[in-house]
This record gives C-alpha cells, sequence and structure tokens, in this order.
C-alpha cells in the first residue's frame, strides 16, 4: 500500500511537471499575409456624362396617298434601298383619267368659243371704223372676246389640276434612302380615314440624328467645360460625342452636336438636344436606344483607385495603405465620381502611394504585410 501512495504521487508531479513546461512553450509567430498593392498616380482624368437617347434618319418621309382610291401596285421591296424617283405605289387611275378627258373636252370646248368670238370681233371692227355698225355692237363683240379668252384660260388651269391629280394616281420616292413595311396592301382603299393614310416612311441613314434630354446641371457643366477649353483645340470639340449601341459596343465614329434647344422645359428641367452621327456601313437604324457619352470637365493629377479597394461604411470611406514599413494603415478618404471600375479619389491619398488592393479580409490596421504591386484587370474602364 506503501508503495501504490508513492507511487501515485510520482506520476502526479510529473503531470505537473509536463503541464507547466507546455504553458511556458510560446507559439512561434505567423508570418505576414501576402497582399496585392496598386501604387498611385497622378493623371489628367477626363470625366464624362451618359445620356440615354434615340436615333432617327437625316430625313424620315412619310409616304401619303394624296387622292383616294383603290391600292394596284407595290414596285419596292420592303425593308430594302431605293433612290429618289423610284416608284413605289400606284392607285387606280380610271377615275382621274375620265376627268382629264372631261377637262380636255372642256379646254376645246372654250378654243372653240375664242375662235368663234375672235372672228365676230374681226369682222366688226373695221365696219366700226366707218361707223356702218353701232359702238354697243363692237362693245359686246369685245366683251364677248374677252369673256371667251378668260374661259379657256380656266379650262386650261382645270385640266393642270386633273393631271396633277392623276400622277398623284403614282407615288415615288422622295429621297434616296431605307423603305419600311408597307401599311397598305393591293386593294386597300386609301387616302381618307380609317384606313391608312400614311402608306410607309423613307429614312435617309448615311447620317444618323441622336436626340436626348440633359438636366440643368448637366447642361451648366458642360457649358462651363466649353468655356474654358484650350482655344488652340476648339477644334476638337466639334465631334468629341461617342455613341455607346445596346450591347454595350462603343460605335466607331464620333458624332457632333447639331443644336440644344433654347429654353428648359419648366415641367421636367430638361433640355433637348440633337446629335448627328455619320453612318457609312448602315449600322444605325432609326429607332434605336443607345447612351451618349459627352466629356464634362478634366481633372488636373487626379488619383483614380480600382472600386474593390474601398471600404464604405456609413457614408465613410477607408482604404489600407502600406507604409514604408510594411505595416498597413487603415486612412479615411473622400471619393470622387466613378470612372469605369475605378474611383476618383479627391482628399486621402497622394501619388506613389501603396493601396491594398487584393487580400483586404486578411488586413488589420497596423499589422505587418507582405505587398505585392500589381496591375488590377480595368478592362471594362471607361475609355478616355
Amino acid at each position: 500500500m506503501r508503495f501504490n501512495t508513492i507511487g501515485l504521487i510520482a506520476c502526479f508531479s510529473f503531470f505537473i511537471f509536463a503541464c507547466s513546461e507546455k504553458q511556458t512553450t510560446q507559439a512561434p509567430p505567423l508570418p505576414p499575409p501576402d497582399v496585392s498593392v496598386v501604387e498611385t498616380q497622378a493623371q489628367d482624368v477626363p470625366l464624362f456624362l451618359e445620356f440615354v437617347g434615340q436615333t432617327g434618319g437625316l430625313k424620315d418621309i412619310a409616304i401619303r396617298a394624296r387622292v383616294e382610291g383603290f391600292m394596284e401596285g407595290l414596285h419596292f421591296q420592303e425593308g430594302g434601298e431605293i433612290k429618289k424617283g423610284d416608284l413605289l405605289y400606284t392607285l387606280e387611275s380610271q377615275p382621274f383619267e375620265e376627268k382629264v378627258a372631261n377637262r380636255m373636252s372642256k379646254v376645246a370646248e372654250a378654243n372653240t368659243m375664242l375662235a368663234k368670238t375672235k372672228g365676230d370681233l374681226d369682222r366688226i371692227e373695221p365696219l366700226a371704223k366707218i361707223n356702218a355698225v353701232s359702238k354697243s355692237d363692237l362693245d359686246t363683240a369685245v366683251a364677248a372676246y374677252e369673256a371667251a379668252t378668260s374661259s379657256l384660260q380656266a379650262a386650261k388651269a382645270n385640266l393642270r389640276a386633273a393631271k396633277i391629280e392623276l400622277g398623284y394616281t403614282k407615288i415615288y420616292s422622295p429621297i434616296d434612302g431605307i423603305i419600311g413595311k408597307t401599311k397598305a396592301k393591293v386593294g386597300d382603299f386609301v387616302g381618307r380615314e380609317p384606313n391608312p393614310v400614311i402608306l410607309n416612311t423613307v429614312s435617309q441613314v448615311d447620317i444618323i440624328l441622336v436626340t436626348f434630354f440633359i438636366t440643368e446641371t448637366q447642361y451648366l457643366e458642360i457649358a462651363r467645360f466649353l468655356a474654358k477649353a484650350d482655344p488652340e483645340h476648339e477644334g476638337d470639340g466639334e465631334a468629341n460625342l461617342e455613341l455607346i449601341l445596346i450591347d454595350g459596343s462603343v460605335y466607331s465614329h464620333k458624332g457632333k452636336p447639331d443644336f440644344v434647344d433654347r429654353e428648359v422645359d419648366t415641367t421636367t428641367g430638361a433640355m433637348l438636344v440633337q446629335a448627328s452621327f455619320t453612318n457609312p456601313e448602315k449600322l444605325l437604324r432609326p429607332g434605336q436606344f443607345v447612351r451618349v457619352r459627352a466629356r464634362a470637365r478634366v481633372v488636373k493629377d487626379g488619383i483614380l483607385i480600382p472600386q474593390r479597394c474601398v471600404m464604405e461604411l456609413q457614408g465613410l470611406h477607408n482604404v489600407y495603405v502600406v507604409n514604408a514599413d510594411n505595416t498597413a494603415e487603415i486612412r479615411e478618404i473622400t471619393v470622387g465620381p466613378k470612372v469605369g471600375s475605378d474611383w476618383l479619389i479627391t482628399e486621402g491619398l497622394k501619388p506613389g502611394e501603396k493601396v491594398i488592393y487584393e487580400g483586404l479580409q486578411k488586413v488589420r490596421d497596423g499589422a505587418a504585410v507582405k505587398p505585392t504591386v500589381a496591375e488590377p484587370n480595368t478592362t471594362d474602364k471607361q475609355k478616355k
């Protein structure tokens, strides 16, 4: 029994000694985490404004029937290109041909009457000179001749009007362009409501017009930028508008503003603007929705950093900056507008500083880090 007690005490003492040795042993320090950083650079940063607009042809001409009648023929391919003077539609012409024939007979009657009155006047005038007929007979002959002359002129005018109406039964293209889908088919009665009054539309698309609205604030921003522009580069602003298509691609031809409306709409606070873009490839068509991008101003010596570098909490923006001794420092910054995938920093950063780009979740203020300079993916950055 005594031997067992002594052994138990010895084992207990050894256990206490081992625990104390374990407690005095410290874990080795963890290595500093790897982080990716971007170096800030001072650069001129152009800021852009974007507007939603809609395209239209340089000329969008509505094709209408100017006389009433049944449609007899369509002479074009819907959606195809046409030339000025191409025949588009033909309407029934019989009623108008009948009217022309009737007016021609009236002209013939007037010519006959004019010839008769002219002969009477030629016979009476010599007799009146020798007082063989009375003065009243001469006056009657002169009045009859003048009346016949006026009747002939009226008959000819009516004939011209009838021929013009007959010409309206054939409808020609007024311009070169692209024609749309017809709104009337062969056999339709056209030229009067409720049947189609506008038969089709022809659009000239070698130049595309884009209309959009800007707010009063945006107008002032652009106007002030243009007023401060370098006079040596004034010509550069003539075609500085870019067009972003619905698929996100940038249209290859730049445009220029044509006009800004004279006033601000008091109900919306916006102004109408129209710009024109060349369209040699016929890529643009009327009715497309696009975005128009215009340069508003240029920030001198601006600093851009990726948006993912910025931490936002309760309206405050912060970044982690790596100091010269490779320690992370949290710093409050003031941000400006977004430029593509970047953010313009107005206060809090200087050129040449290293801002943590990746690995933010592994960093705390004052902790050591192992920085690696990275080039962030900026393929979606706004084109400058």
